[in-house]
């Protein structure tokens, strides 16, 4: 269950990161508001997976699947350019998050 609330805390930060870059300074209110929700949503998730997983174990992989996800968005949306490497980058990201998982012992 901690590896799942993980997860999905790091799909969170990706949101609030995106919500941030449109908030305009938090000049505009609907994504600030987002941006907050998602950080708490996000924070609250890995609060709660470091309890039972090592403290930088679940931070590179919060922060692997944050980065990863908003890296994404921004090819897709056409906000950050596209190239091979950032691609074959990403793909290394997420291999190592795979790898974090499988090597990681709770305590």
């Amino acid at each position: 269950m901690n590896w799942i609330v993980l997860v999905l805390s790091g799909c969170m930060e990706a949101v609030w990161a995106i919500a941030l870059g449109k908030s305009d300074g938090f000049t505009k209110l609907v994504p600030t508001v987002v941006f907050i929700l998602g950080m708490i949503a996000s924070m609250a998730g890995l609060a709660y997976a470091v309890k039972s997983l090592p403290t930088g174990t679940a931070y590179a992989v919060w922060v692997g699947i944050g980065a990863s996800i908003t890296v994404i968005y921004g090819m897709l949306t056409g906000s950050e350019p596209i190239s091979t490497a950032k691609v074959l980058l990403i793909i290394g990201l997420i291999g190592c998050i795979i790898g974090l998982k499988l090597v990681s012992e709770t305590h």
